[in-house]
């Protein structure tokens, strides 16, 4: 017993050192907004979108360089150039669309989260409830503009296997909403490639639309 706690102090000094020396080598990050001290809700909609490309997998610098429209060869290799908010700020420099970005932080639309010694950015709950929004209603589009086009693209269900399931769940209560028989055919053949949740809710949405005269 007693070689056993001695090991495990030994041990447990040697991780808290390393941890100790964890800490010290993070990245620091330095807010500063600047003289930034309101945006418009279209400003922090646009950031916040953008932001959803690399919600905790990049930082700040990464998501000034999607705001500015930047051709940095990552942004282009994971295809961030293809967000809707890609170039929003095209005509600021790169330090304006920063100070933008730490105000966002900085009244609490976003956070920063450590992976190891790198900063990333994460919604808090104020962030994600205006970006589930925004992406909700970027959905609906896509599924109105099939609807009227009568073009079904099937790559659109795939693509929505990995999205967020609130997201899903918003843009079906969206399309019940709009009480448009249009949509049937196309829920339908959603509901196939789905997982049994998101079917149940579609069925749902299907027979409330069935029902309208």
């Amino acid at each position: 017993m007693a070689a056993g706690r001695n090991t495990g102090s030994a041990v447990g000094e040697r991780k808290g050192e390393s941890f100790i020396m964890a800490r010290r080598q993070r990245i620091r990050i330095e807010l500063a907004a600047g003289e930034i001290t309101k945006l418009q809700p279209e400003e922090i909609r646009a950031i916040l979108r953008a932001a959803d490309e690399l919600i905790a997998t990049a930082g700040r610098s990464m998501l000034v360089k999607i705001l500015k429209g930047s051709k940095d060869k990552k942004v282009l290799e994971y295809k961030m150039d293809e967000c809707p908010a890609y170039g929003y700020y095209h005509n600021l420099t790169m330090e304006e669309i920063g100070k933008r970005v730490d105000y966002m932080i900085v009244k609490g639309y976003l956070k920063i989260e450590y992976s190891g010694r790198l900063p990333m950015l994460v919604f808090t709950e104020k962030g994600w409830e205006i970006e589930r929004e925004t992406y909700t209603k970027e959905w609906y589009e896509r599924f109105k503009v099939a609807v009227e086009s009568k073009v079904l693209h099937l790559n659109m269900f795939e693509e929505l296997k990995i999205v967020n399931r609130q997201v899903v769940f918003a843009l079906l209560d969206k399309i019940k909403e709009s009480g448009d028989k249009r949509y049937i055919p196309l829920l339908e053949a959603w509901r196939k490639g789905e997982v049994r949740k998101v079917r149940e809710k579609i069925g749902g949405v299907t027979a409330r639309l069935e029902e309208v005269q």
